[in-house]
Parts: C-alpha cells; structure tokens; sequence
C-alpha cells in the first residue's frame, strides 16, 4: 500500500472518534482490570478501568459546575501521580484542552503560559506547587480556580477532594450526563497544548486536535502491532514523549501504567513493575548501563567476572555481525545462546528481564549503549519524532533493526530530505499548529504541508534514516567546515565517568569540548581506584580523571577527522540535571544557555595561555 493509500485508511479508521470515545473503549474492553498503580506511603495501590472512568466522570461534571466547558484550557502541575492523568482526561471530558507544565518552572515561565493559554483553571499537586501560581495569581486575570491535589488547601484554593465530592453527587443525580457531555467533544476540537521546553526563547504552544492524537496512535499501532503492556511512567507528563506513550496509547491499548512521582526512584519501580515495554532516553539507558557494568567490574569472583565479560563481548561482536549482515560464526553463536539465562539474569538487576519492547527516543543514542543493550537481548528501537509531529514520525521495524537509525516513516506518514539535508515529514500527525502564532507555523509548516524538523538526516538500508545533527547547532570553524557537535559529543562520552560533553569552537580554529562528570559514576570509579574526592570539584581536578577524560577524548579523536578532533577540555566541577538550568526536562543540552554561563571557561580554552587541558599535551607543546 503506499503512503497516500495509507493515510486515506487511517483517516477512515479514526473518523469521528476522540480521546473520549477510546476512553469508553477502554473502560468496556478492560473494566476491572489494572489501568494505573502508584506508590501511596509505600504500598502499592490500583485503579481499575471502571474506577478510572468514575473519577473522570466526577471531575469532569464538577469543573462543568464551574462553568468550564469548550474551548477552555486547563493547566496542570503535578508529578507522575494518578489525579494528574485524571485531572487531564476530567478537562478533556468537559471538552476542554488540558496543559501540563514542567514542574520545574518559574512563576514567570508559568505566568507566561497561563496568560498566553488563557487558562481557566489549574490543578497544583502540593503546596509547594501551589505557592509558584499564588506568587502570579494577580496577574493571570483569566485563571478563576485552582485545585490543589494534596494537603490542606488555603482559602479560595479548592480541595481535590471537595472536587470529587461534588462531582460524585452530580454523577450520582444523573448518571447519563457523563456521556452525554463527553459526546459533545469533536474529533477537530483541541484536545491538548504541549509548550516546547524552550531551549531558545519563549515556549511555543504545539496545538493537537483529537484527530491528531487518534490519528498518529492509529499509525503507530499499524506499525508497531502490539498488545497491552506493563509500562513505568517516570518522564514528564508536559513532554509529548511520556504524554503519548503513558497515557493516550495506555487508553488505545489498554496498558497498565505504574506511576513513578519522581525519576531517581525509577530503578525501585522497575524492579517491582517488571515492566513489559520500556521507554527511556538516552541518558537513561547510559545510567542503566552504568550500573551493571559497574557490577560486573566488582564480581569478586575474577572466573565469574571473565565469563561474564567474555559473554557480552561475544554477543556484542555477534550482534555488530548481524547489523553489518554478516554471517555469525557457529562458535560464537554457541557462546551466546548458552549466556541467554545469564543476559536475562543481568536485565533482571535492572527489573527488565520481562521487557520484550525497549524504546530510546527524544535525542541520539550512542552505539555503544545500543550494542550493550543488544547484547543482553534487548535491542532499543529508535523513535523519532517531535513535538511539533504528534510525537513519532518514524520507528525502527522490528524485524531490522539498525543501529543508530531511526527507522522507516509510520503508515501514512511522508519522510524526505530537503536540498540541504534537512528532514522533512508530511503526515496526519502534524500539529493543528502553534497556538496564536500563524507566522512562527509558516516558518515550520510549508505551504504544501511539510514540516521542517531542523534535523540533518542522511538515508540508512532500506528506506531507514539517520540524524546527523541539528540544523542550527551545527559548528561552523573559523575555516568554514560545519561539523556536527551532537555526533562528536556522543564519541565523547566513551568513558563511563563522563556525563555531559559540550562541543565548542564555533568561528575558532579548533573544537574543545566541556566535560561534566557522572554524578553517580564517577565517585564510584574513583573510590575504586583509592582516590579520595568527596565533590565533584575535587574529582574534576584529580590527575587520575583527568587522564580518563584525556584518554576518552583521545580516543574518541582515531575516529574523527583532523578538523573535528578535540584540542582541548575543561572538566566543570558542576552537577547538570532536569532541575539544573543547563538541560531540558528530557535532558538535551540548552546550548544557548551553556554557552552563555560557561563563557569564561570557553574563552580560557581559545586564550593564551590556554586553559583547561590539552588532549594531547606532547603534540601540544611541541
């Protein structure tokens, strides 16, 4: 079938339906089932899909009471908790738009939002919380009730529970009017706005209709055929990556979400969910990674540690055979078949030995991570996408995987490259557009309808694709070669200790890179080798991690040409993290940022004397 036929049977397939009509699905097909877990003071508590839909019902009816309804948005500021998805679908069921909110923003960023939404209402987990939308109360003239969550809710702020109260007696008066206020909810209507994570300027709206979402679950489902499944909700709810995965394919597919409030607790959650399908980005998977081989290097036991490691590099050849379509010899594949109770054994450590569906998305993954995790058995399958499409656009098949690679376009969905290697991505997944701004729309949205990614991307085997790099991110050296710093970045961080790296040297005859440590990793290889660091400042001045760092951009450099090799490092004694304003909540670099607070060090690297470290100091200095 090709693409157009594609797209016309997808279309046909969602015609008339929303996020509502699958939720009643669901709550038919799954009633008494499992829909979301969580944690309540330690001990495991469930909400069934019946239960599911009663708490949406109430919430919806209750803020109906208020005189919220179509056309309406709502913000949301909570955690991975169950009245966050429940407030969502309670705004959606009343036929508003719900718009979840990194919990990391500042009043000013959410005054912003709220007044550029026209927010009504918004839903606060804590107290906490609260305080950020009290602080802008009196300039969001539009936001006329708040409902905190948890905890005892001050005056005019109004209680989750005195909520759900008075919807549950709305529901119980007329248990028909539910559906009926549900049904009024169109497939054009808007369903959502995402406000991008801003890595420059301020937050744009992405607009999704219901058709959108329908539309690109419809796609992804032909694609990717699977059946409900075991899933750990961890990421931020207000990025489209978890929104799509957790909740609006939770309901299409009737998925039992655990709820994980907060991300440093997701190896806990993984080890008690044992979930079927995992979505992680990279950073995560490189954690994960970590913390295994971390093991491994302290098996007491030196016959044990060689068997595992001699296993996995088994494996991992075989696997670099089978991408590269080579034949695996038999002896190698008798090592690895023989070590597949042990791989399992390994993922068990992580709580992913029952994981059949491994996903890395929201930015490039290292091949590295990709060939360890490939050896154990669990291939990761690359989904890209943006918020801007609906989430995916493209994923990697099943039956050939690549790695890196980021698959084939989904059913329905057109992928080509522009004349400068931009990818370019025309589909039903396509957002309605950003919201109050039809000139920033134009600029992404071409007249024939394509999306303009700003991603590089080159063609891979059969009609997969690869990134390259962010069209406005590339380098571009004083002697006018544009080097890709994402890719040389990734080769940079071969040594376990090194957390972030940041290519430098635009307009500047060299490349040097920023390095922060592993905030987990490093203090442990260190403490392994007798070094005695209690912060990451003396850690970034020990001789010891300097030459690991030296070594890792060393080698990193026999596979980079002359022009794009590192000069020169500076290890920053800092600690990056979601909640730190170098990275987004998913982790990406805000470059634009780091440039700016890191001035000084760059500017030391390109001065003279030079600071920070030469990679090579012989070369150097002679």
């Amino acid at each position: 079938m090709d693409v157009l036929a594609e797209r016309a049977a997808i279309d046909a397939a969602v015609s008339g339906k929303t996020i509502c009509t699958i939720f009643a699905d669901a709550v038919g097909k799954w009633g008494d089932k499992p829909a979301l877990r969580w944690k309540n003071n330690g001990d495991l508590s469930t909400l069934t899909w019946k239960d599911y839909r009663d708490q949406v019902a109430a919430v919806t009816l209750a803020l109906r009471s208020l005189g919220f309804g179509a056309g309406q948005f709502g913000l949301i500021m909570a955690r991975n908790v169950p009245e966050h998805v429940i407030a969502d679908l309670g705004i959606v069921h009343a036929g508003g738009a719900a718009i979840s909110v990194y919990n990391t923003l500042a009043p000013e960023q959410i005054e912003y939002v709220a007044n550029h939404s026209e927010a009504t209402v918004a839903f606060v987990e804590d107290e906490s919380f609260l305080q950020k939308f009290l602080a802008i109360r009196s300039s969001t003239p539009h936001l006329q009730h708040i409902v905190q969550v948890r905890g005892d809710a001050p005056e005019g702020v109004m209680t989750w529970e005195s909520l759900l109260a008075k919807g549950r007696e709305l529901y119980a008066t007329d248990p028909k009017s539910f559906e009926h206020t549900w049904r009024a909810v169109g497939p054009e209507d808007t369903v959502s706005l995402i406000y991008t994570s801003g890595t420059t300027g301020p937050p744009k709206g992405v607009v999704y209709s219901h058709n959108n979402i329908l539309w690109t679950l419809e796609s992804v489902q032909r694609f990717w055929a699977i059946e409900p499944e075991t899933l750990v909700s961890y990421l931020p709810l207000a990025h489209v990556a978890e929104r799509f995965t957790s909740q609006w394919r939770g309901i299409h597919l009737g998925h039992e979400v655990w709820l994980c409030p907060d991300p440093n607790l997701l190896l806990p959650f993984l080890l008690e969910a044992r979930p079927t399908m995992f979505v992680g980005v990279p950073r995560v998977w490189e954690k994960l990674m970590a913390g295994l081989r971390a093991g491994i290097a302290a098996e007491q036991d030196e016959a044990k540690r060689q068997m595992v490691q001699g296993a996995l590099s088994a494996s991992v050849n075989a696997y670099r055979l089978r991408r590269e379509g080579k034949e695996v010899p038999p002896d190698v594949t008798a090592v690895v078949e023989r070590a597949a109770p042990l791989f399992t054994l390994l993922r068990s450590k992580v709580g992913l030995d029952r994981c059949t569906t491994a996903i890395t998305s929201t930015a490039p993954c290292r091949p590295e991570v990709h060939e360890f995790w490939a050896a154990l058995g669990m291939p990761l399958y690359e989904v890209w996408g943006m918020s801007e499409l609906t989430g995916p656009a493209t994923v990697v098949p099943m039956d050939d995987h690549q790695a890196p690679s980021i698959g084939k376009p989904m059913p329905g969905v057109e992928v080509r490259l522009g004349e400068d290697g931009e990818l370019l991505v025309r589909g039903g997944n396509v957002m309605v557009g950003y919201y109050k701004e039809p000139g920033k729309t134009a600029d992404i949205i071409d007249k024939d309808g394509w999306v303009h990614s700003g991603d590089i991307g080159e063609p891979g085997r059969n009609g997969q694709f690869k990134i390259v790099d962010r069209k406005k991110e590339l380098i571009i050296t004083s002697s006018g070669k544009n080097i890709s710093p994402a890719n040389l970045e990734s080769l940079a961080k071969s040594s376990p200790i090194i957390g972030q790296a940041v290519a430098v040297g635009d307009g500047r005859n060299f490349i040097s890179v920023l390095v922060v440590l592993d905030p987990q990793v490093a203090p442990m290889w260190a403490k392994a080798r007798g070094i005695e660091a209690s912060t990451m400042a003396a850690l970034a001045d020990d001789p010891a991690v300097v030459g690991e760092v030296r070594r890792a951009l060393t080698e990193a450099n026999t596979h980079l040409s002359r022009v794009e090799q590192f000069k020169r490092f500076t290890i920053l004694p800092a600690e990056w993290s979601p909640e730190s304003e170098e990275l987004t909540p998913t982790m990406k670099l805000k470059r634009r940022v780091i440039h700016s607070k890191y001035q000084p060090q760059i500017e030391a690297m390109y001065s003279s004397p030079a600071g920070g470290h030469a990679v090579d100091p012989e070369r150097e200095s002679g």
